[in-house]
């Protein structure tokens, strides 16, 4: 047979299958039943459809290839994530391939595509705004598949997340210590349970508890749970959390930081505490303030959050919330692991949580 004969239906009518039970076996395994899957293999084998060695893959299930799906490779967090990834793949004698989605769902669909045709054992995601629809459609496309720096809805699939709302809290709670003004005693960090003051036993925040959260769009999950934090802050301090005064920017940029800044210098009353949801922000907060004459952190105190490079390396060094980041990627790549090690039918979706941690230096000691 010519090659220019061969194709699906030529594999299809030797295997005794129809095309699309072809198109399956190369794209959606799992779903072919395994007498079948191995008839359309050795049809492939035999008619040299693909190269014998991409045919034993195949038969195989995957290659030792991991795809790492993230948003922005500029970001710094993203790259210290890839870097934990590489280096656990590196040592389970795996390869990653770097598919930058700039949260693009049709990029994002065509990546996964490509590692289905390349025969990933499986992907990493750290989806910035996906909705479930979204990584439902994802997993279609690839099953194997962990999440990171985001929870998996329950018996969906796997992920690795870090516990932003504790991370809210402690960056919070670290600034009303700091700045803490009447009432009796200091607070301090509650760790995660929250003891609820009743609404009509909470105090209305005073001018030197002034905090302002600078944030992105609630609709990225971190950006929410840091914000609930910084609010469940407020009420263990038996204030209102309806006083923390909130400014929203369009992108998390030290930029976008800046302009919160000048923004936040020129509020009466002055606020004595300024939690930004990264660290990019905290920095151009940090210049804003700066730019609007209030002096870091004589007049007003800065948190960040994410302890990236840039955090201690800038004019006034950076108290921010440390994110576990190699730790982020290392783990995923042993979720996928051990997912690919376990039996399909048996195997259980596990997520795991892990902690951030509060790294004071100057701009809030």
């Amino acid at each position: 047979m010519a090659k220019h004969d061969i194709g699906f239906a030529a594999v299809a009518r030797l295997a005794g299958v129809s095309n699309a039970t072809v198109s399956n076996t190369l794209n959606r395994p799992e779903i072919v039943a395994p007498a079948t899957r191995e008839r359309v293999l050795a049809a492939i084998e035999e008619l040299d459809f693909v190269p014998n060695r991409a045919a034993a893959t195949l038969r195989q299930g995957t290659n030792r290839l991991i795809g790492l799906v993230i948003p922005d490779i500029a970001n710094p967090f993203y790259s210290a994530i890839a870097r934990g990834v590489t280096e656990a793949a590196a040592e389970y004698g795996y390869t990653v391939a770097l598919c930058v989605s700039h949260d693009d769902p049709d990029l994002e669909l065509r990546h996964f595509e490509m590692l289905a045709e390349h025969r990933a054992a499986g992907a990493l995601v750290a989806p910035l705004t996906a909705d479930a629809s979204r990584l439902a459609q994802l997993r279609r496309v690839g099953s194997r598949l962990v999440l990171m720096d985001r929870t998996a809805p329950e018996g969906t699939g796997c992920s690795v997340a870090i516990d932003d709302v504790h991370g809210g809290e402690l960056a919070v709670a670290h600034l009303l210590a700091t700045r803490y003004r009447g009432g009796a005693g200091t607070p301090q960090d509650s760790g995660h349970a929250v003891h609820d003051v009743p609404r009509t036993e909470r105090r209305a925040a005073t001018p030197g508890q002034a905090i302002v959260l600078v944030n992105g769009y609630l609709a990225i999950p971190q950006c929410a749970d840091r914000r609930e934090g910084a609010r469940n802050a407020f009420i263990a301090a038996g204030l209102d959390p309806d006083d923390l005064r909130e400014v929203t920017v369009d992108e998390m940029t030290v930029d976008a930081g800046r302009i919160a800044g000048r923004r936040i210098a020129a509020q009466t009353p002055r606020p004595t505490g300024v939690f930004c949801t990264n660290d990019q922000l905290a920095l151009g907060v940090i210049r804003g303030l700066n730019d609007g004459g209030l002096a870091v952190p004589d007049e007003v105190s800065v948190v960040g959050y994410g302890d990236l490079a840039l955090a201690a390396d800038g004019r006034v060094p950076l108290t921010t919330v440390e994110q576990p980041k190699d730790e982020l990627g290392r783990v995923a790549v042993e979720i996928l692991l051990a997912e690919l090690g376990a039996d399909r039918a048996a195997h259980e979706h596990v997520t795991r949580t892990l902690e951030p941690h509060l790294v004071v230096r100057e701009s809030a000691p």
